[in-house]
């Protein structure tokens, strides 16, 4: 029995040290991310859009939109995508074997004719079955395939893109008219180093939806929704402006990311195996980079935004967390040799190891970690001065740490701007800290049985399209991911 107390103290006291340390590297990215973020308010006035969107030194940019069973959202992410601010783009929408109303909204909508288009094949994916174009938009570009998975779309994508960039993004997803422009600024500033560049997700439930564009940003009806929209700001604000400072981003998001094209096919396209193709691809261009030497930048831009709808189910999100537990698994075992490895410098000593540890590892120590350490508490094995400095370690503050990223969002961008509404996330910022993350924790831990049971499947995902509060939602349509 003594053996067994030893063993949960032991537990307790590696829990501690572990949040301690998880917490620190936070105060440390949030630090990052405030000086970033005043430096960046400051030169907000002189990004020189206008002379952007004139120069005939803009690069071209093909938007690269998946789309399976995306019937309820489809028509108007293209059209938002169409409008968008930028000298010379495209619109490429890859259906991948959709087996609803997909193609046929998009044909409708759109006036789209057969073609034969010339795709190359640098990237092999599964058979195209067709290609359209737009008669009543010159820059829509239809590719009808069968299905591959997500991955497999985007590599088709890239075949058809006759742009030197990609630009990837969801099909529930939409971009600010500017959000290209800002997105594609630091290729301007660096092409030679400039690599791949990251904007910001923001979540598009309950905000006022027009004509493709988000008019006016609410927080959510929804409460699953609205505490996503804290983790959202947590995760891009502090976490991703914090690991692109120091040249160590480890993901481009899938729902909004800038790619050098002729780079993304030296290294072979999306790795189709995974279902966190997005993080694999990001640590596969560091690799790949770091191995010949050569000087770059792969960067996360806070100010262009994608808005995306976030899943308002528990059962909803519990399997999208599962998911990106097993893609952030697969990547690093793809890439297992990079971690602690000095040769690929902070993204190998630092972000990797941070990855494996307090990211992939987390539930067993955030969640058992808590468990242990308040049941030994309560058979009165802990004095209550250690058992309050776990509490304060482990909960409080994150919720400073969460605190301050909303106080960042608000200081730098003011997107919600009534008092009740900045009243209502700060009070789920509590709720966040105390039941979510455990429960987040739990989902995540179901992750690890999904990955010893070797499953791949997506998972179903309900959609119910963009809508206004004012108006009626979309009929709900059951949707597997590519």
């Amino acid at each position: 029995m003594n053996v067994v107390h030893n063993l949960a103290l032991a537990y307790s006291i590696v829990a501690f040290v572990y949040f301690a340390i998880l917490n620190s590297v936070y105060l440390l990215l949030t630090f990052l991310a405030w000086r970033d973020m005043g430096a960046e308010v400051r030169a907000r006035r002189y990004l020189a859009l206008d002379e952007m969107f004139r120069s005939p030194l803009t690069p071209g940019v093909s938007v690269l939109v998946p789309a399976f069973n995306e019937e309820p959202v489809i028509v108007e992410s293209v059209r938002s995508l169409l409008v968008l601010r930028y000298p010379r783009h495209e619109v490429v929408v890859v259906n991948d074997g959709s087996g609803d109303g997909t193609l046929a909204a998009l044909q409708r909508a759109f006036d789209l004719a057969p073609v034969r288009l010339a795709l190359r094949d640098l990237i092999p994916t599964a058979r195209v079955r067709a290609t359209y174009v737009s008669r009543a938009h010159h820059g829509l570009v239809v590719v009808d395939k069968e299905n591959g998975g997500r991955s497999d779309a985007l590599n088709a994508g890239i075949n058809a893109a006759r742009q030197p960039y990609v630009c990837v993004i969801d099909a529930d997803s939409l971009l600010e008219p500017d959000a290209l422009l800002k997105v594609s600024k630091p290729i301007l500033d660096d092409p030679n180093v400039l690599a791949a560049t990251g904007g910001t997700i923001r979540i598009a439930n309950g905000s006022r939806v027009d004509h493709g564009r988000v008019v006016e940003a609410r927080v959510p009806t929804s409460r699953l929704a609205t505490i996503q929209v804290l983790e959202y700001f947590r995760a891009f604000l502090v976490a991703r402006v914090g690991w692109s400072k120091l040249n160590a981003l480890g993901i481009i998001s899938g729902a909004f990311g800038l790619f050098h094209r002729s780079l993304v096919e030296t290294v072979g396209g999306y790795w189709t195996d995974t279902v966190g193709e997005d993080f694999e691809l990001t640590i596969r261009l560091h690799r790949h980079l770091r191995d010949r030497g050569e000087p770059y930048r792969i960067a996360f831009i806070s100010d262009p935004v994608c808005w995306t709808e976030a899943p308002e189910q528990l059962a909803t999100l519990a399997r999208q967390r599962r998911r990106w537990q097993r893609g952030l698994w697969e990547g690093i075992r793809r890439h297992l040799r990079m971690v602690g490895n000095p040769r690929y410098g902070v993204i190998g000593l630092v972000a990797m190891p941070y990855f494996l540890l307090f990211e992939f590892l987390s539930p067993l120590f955030a969640l058992g970690g808590l468990v242990v350490t308040v049941v030994l508490w309560l058979l009165g094995s802990l004095p209550t001065a250690y058992f309050v400095s776990f509490l304060l370690v482990s909960i409080v503050l994150g919720l400073v740490l969460t605190t301050a990223a909303l106080a960042l969002e608000e200081f730098s961008y003011q997107r919600y701007r009534r008092w009740r509404e900045i009243a209502r996330l700060l009070a789920y910022a509590v709720l966040e800290n105390l039941g979510y993350h455990q429960l987040h924790d739990v989902w995540r831990t179901l992750g690890y049985v999904d990955i010893l049971r070797g499953k791949t499947a997506w998972g179903t995902q309900q959609r119910r399209g963009f809508s206004t509060p004012d108006e009626a939602p979309a009929v709900p349509g059951e949707k597997t991911p590519s």
